[in-house]
């Protein structure tokens, strides 16, 4: 199926999802900006089973010993969430929940050190309809709260199990308070370094005493659960450097036991509120959908913080006013982003096609990328910007897009063929460059683009050639450097 070109839909659909199949630029084509933002950011309108496709003809494969099992096993949980960024008709809930894994760093080998690899798996990615435990799974979770409220993403990140075990909340008592999670809600979460102190650190850990997790159920429903623990909650006031109450207090008052579980709900609600938490979160969505090339603009950082707090920290309206503000269209921000090594492969799948391919394919080239899903590399997340790019990465980038192109061969082809884009290498090398939407290629490495298509004899735009230049051509173009930036 050749793809309508429409550049303005396409730098949407980069942003605010991963690139766009065929039927997705029809169907956004049809839109205008305005209600195309709105249809993104408007997803829970859209009726989709996505996961009820995975295995389904038509649809890129998947490879699995045994059962297919994404709540046990990490790397079908890999290949279940590649599966919905490829297909998924809601690309911005993907695209938000992807950013939110990486705004909220949990990794699964840790998890699987301390649980075992099952349950490792279990509480990343489990969904609640399928766990015979009820057990949601932290990427789960984030997913159903992609544009909800920050506040509430920042309660169940408090409260969900990964992350109690991942930042060690499990061992938070009030004679030994565990400052681990108490830093990272403040330093990483929401206000960002220098706006907190050591002893805020420690306040914060008093803050959370208590918020453990308890063994519950019986069979394959045993589980682990947040349980607030009275008897192992601080009770003493505890005071910041920061207001806590809208009257500029800063101390959460002495409380008994059991009422204790309040003092990390009017933490969390001052956080939430912090103007420092609302120029930190702007900062991190401009660098994420709109640029990476110099400082974020200071004028956008200040809009949307506001819209932030007057929305009362809802991210589906911020999310409009980011996808809507004018530094998000203007031309110098297109493709002013580099592409994370998901983001990538999902735009190529995407771009090149799927038939055949399975998306375990793409797990070891991820790896050798530098992103491997479900496994930041630490609390801070992944390295972003130009730090995905090393030789060995680049290179990992290149190969894939000729393993892809290979895989895909008859496929180009055929698209070219139905396109009549065959009559000649200029007519092919514009197809694909329509296809393949990259930045700004020199004319020179166009020029070697259309030497490389002349040069095994005359062109005669037969099955056998469009094969082998189609996808040599197309492995040129996806593994391009232009390519890299969305």
């Amino acid at each position: 199926m050749a793809r309508r070109s429409n550049r303005q839909i396409e730098h949407l659909l980069r942003r605010a999802g991963f690139g766009a199949r065929p039927d997705e630029l029809d169907f956004y084509g049809d839109l205008s900006i305005p209600d195309a933002v709105d249809t993104l950011v408007n997803f829970d309108q859209i009726n989709t089973d996505i996961d009820s496709l995975i295995g389904q003809p038509g649809y890129v494969g998947y490879t699995t010993n045994g059962t297919f099992s994404p709540r046990t096993v990490i790397a079908d949980a890999r290949q279940r969430w590649l599966f919905r960024m490829v297909h998924s008709d809601r690309p911005l809930q993907e695209k938000m929940t992807l950013f939110w894994h990486n705004h909220f760093a949990t990794g699964y080998t840790k998890l699987a050190g301390a649980l075992g690899s099952a349950e490792g798996a279990r509480y990343l990615a489990a969904k609640a309809s399928e766990d015979p435990g009820g057990v949601r799974g932290q990427i789960e979770m984030l997913r159903d709260n992609a544009l909800g409220n920050f506040r509430d993403i920042l309660t169940n990140i408090a409260r969900d199990t990964a992350m109690l075990f991942w930042l060690d909340g499990v061992t938070n008592t009030k004679t030994k308070p565990q400052e681990n999670f108490g830093r990272e809600i403040m330093e990483l979460f929401t206000m960002g370094v220098g706006h907190y102190t050591e002893p805020d650190v420690y306040a914060a850990a008093r803050v959370f005493s208590g918020w453990n997790v308890q063994r519950t159920g019986a069979g394959d429903a045993l589980h682990y659960e947040f349980i607030y623990n009275a008897g192992q909650h601080e009770t003493t006031a505890k005071t910041f450097s920061f207001p806590i109450y809208a009257d500029g207090n800063p101390t959460i008052p002495a409380r008994a036991a059991a009422g204790g579980m309040q003092d990390s709900l009017d933490l969390i609600n001052a956080l939430a509120g912090n103007p420092n938490t609302a120029r930190y979160l702007a900062t991190k969505l401009y660098r994420f959908f709109v640029s990476e090339f110099g400082a974020p603009d200071p004028s956008f950082v200040n809009a949307i913080a506001s819209v932030y707090l007057q929305s009362g920290y809802d991210m589906k309206v911020v999310m409009r006013e980011v996808l809507l503000s004018p530094q998000f269209w203007d031309p110098n921000n297109y493709f002013a982003r580099y592409s994370w090594p998901v983001e990538f492969v999902v735009r190529a799948l995407k771009d090149v096609g799927w038939t055949g391919f399975s998306v375990a394919t793409a797990l070891t080239p991820l790896s050798n990328m530098g992103q491997t899903l479900y496994e930041p590399p630490d609390v801070s997340g992944w390295r972003l910007g130009k730090a995905w790019f090393s030789t060995s990465a680049m290179l990992s980038r290149m190969n894939f897009a000729a393993q892809l192109a290979t895989n895909q061969k008859f496929n180009i082809a055929a698209r070219a063929k139905a396109a009549a884009a065959g009559q000649s290498p200029d007519t092919l090398l514009t197809f694909f460059q329509r296809e393949l939407v990259t930045a700004p290629f020199d004319p020179g490495v166009v020029a070697e683009l259309s030497t490389y298509l002349r040069s095994t004899g005359a062109w005669t735009g037969s099955d056998a050639q469009l094969q082998a230049k189609g996808s040599g051509l197309v492995h040129l173009l996806s593994g391009s450097s232009e390519y890299q930036f969305v």
